[in-house]
């Protein structure tokens, strides 16, 4: 498939080196066209080697060939990584003032843009607009994500991963005949950034449930997205996860082990089992911390226990603070996750800051949670504590996002 891979000028522009890279490892024939800003950050030796192909910038050079417009006639596909704000804002008008809107306006291939900006520059309703108005016209739109940009922000606006972008853009060519698209979720086996490959990574996800008889018990609203979204983060970034599962409600990725429990108490031996060979450990599943004192043989009936039942409930092991404490590794990383109700941010903050330091994790993934949030809903938004109780920042959208965030924050660099 011939693919033109468009750069425009912005930091997450080096990103789009394995976006190249990804798709000629795939066979695909791919001709780079960046502008005049994105050379200031890569440059054009860089995208030659990595394409095999010479890289063409300028709108009047090859003009006897008619190339202004011959590029986009003859492409497949075309994908645009990074996508500023004012390339967004020229697609959306239909500019052409250089060799990249040239080819976009003369070609019928799928489009495909990967956004990266500021979160200000992201959530300007000018910006959303023409957002808006190339989702429209069946453009496939790819991220943003939230978590570290450039400087000290962090925020949404930071580009999709590379084997996010490839896999958006392989999925749309393959259904070009579809008027109006949206991004295909990641294509598992596709070439992949390999920033954590070399990595061991334990993820728990989920919510445990403790019998009080064979048909009873008691439990919580854990869905395990977000557990299943770090999964598949970690996955995508090169690591080799095992998921410990306690009763999910969403699919189990594909390329990770998974290990199924149902307690708290198989929780933590399964945890203690596979915390000895991980460099990452991320606890992410909703652990009771109560269970029923006496479990039942058989189904407890109405007419035996009246119209009150009183159950005695007794401590489940604490699976967080056990792991923290025996480090099966060194340099083991941990991370924790805390679910509070309290709306007030301040106090939200106090109560992480007390847990991580009862807890000993390094890293504390706190979010608020209620009646109507978070729990089974695709987005969510956290704030990530390192051990001393600083702040490292928040992060919010969707749950795949979020994980990216979180690994961005406690994956050394």
């Amino acid at each position: 498939m011939r693919v033109v891979v468009g750069i425009s000028g912005g930091i997450a522009a080096y990103k789009a080196v394995n976006v190249v890279r990804a798709l000629v490892l795939g066979g695909h024939d791919v001709h780079v066209v960046p502008t005049a800003a994105a050379l200031r950050f890569v440059g054009r030796p860089t995208l030659e080697a990595i394409s095999r192909n010479p890289v063409e910038t300028d709108l009047y050079e090859g003009v006897a060939e008619v190339r202004h417009v011959a590029l986009g006639q003859s492409a497949d596909l075309i994908v645009i990584a990074p996508a500023t704000a004012n390339t967004l804002a020229k697609l959306a008008t239909g500019l052409a003032d250089d060799l990249l809107g040239t080819t976009v306006l003369a070609s019928r291939a799928p489009l495909v843009v990967a956004p990266a900006m500021h979160t200000e520059m992201w959530e300007n309703p000018a910006t959303r607009a023409n957002v808006a108005t190339l989702v429209g016209r069946g453009v496939v739109v790819v991220g943003p994500g939230s978590g570290r940009l450039t400087g000290h922000d962090v925020g949404a606006g930071r580009m999709a991963e590379p084997g996010d972008i490839v896999a958006a853009a392989l999925g749309a060519a393959t259904t070009a005949d579809v008027p109006t698209r949206t991004a295909a979720p990641p294509l598992r086996g596709a070439p992949v950034p390999d920033g954590m490959v070399g990595t061991r990574v334990l993820i728990t996800a989920g919510g445990t449930r403790e019998p009080l008889d064979p048909v009873r018990f008691l439990g919580n609203a854990s869905s395990g997205r977000q557990g299943v979204a770090l999964a598949e983060a970690a996955r995508d970034r090169g690591a080799e996860v095992v998921l410990v599962a306690a009763h999910l409600e969403v699919p189990v990725p594909a390329g990770v082990d998974v290990v199924q429990v149902a307690t708290a108490q198989q929780m933590l031996e399964a945890v203690r089992r596979e915390a000895a060979a991980a460099d990452l450990v991320i606890m992410a599943a909703a652990v009771a911390d109560w269970r029923p004192a006496a479990v039942a043989d058989g189904k407890l009936k109405k007419r035996d226990l009246g119209e009150t039942f009183a159950v005695e409930l007794v401590r489940t092991p604490d699976v967080l603070a056990t792991i923290a404490a025996e480090r099966p590794r060194a340099g083991q990383i941990i991370v924790g996750f805390a679910a509070e109700t309290e709306p007030d941010h301040e106090r939200l903050l106090a109560l992480g800051r007390d847990k991580i330091a009862a807890k000993r994790a390094d890293f504390l993934v706190l979010n608020e949670v209620g009646h109507d949030l978070v729990f089974g809903r695709q987005e969510t938004a956290v704030t990530v504590l390192d051990r001393t109780g600083d702040v490292l920042g928040s992060a919010g959208g969707d749950k795949r996002s979020v994980a990216d965030a979180i690994l961005d924050f406690v994956v050394p660099v």
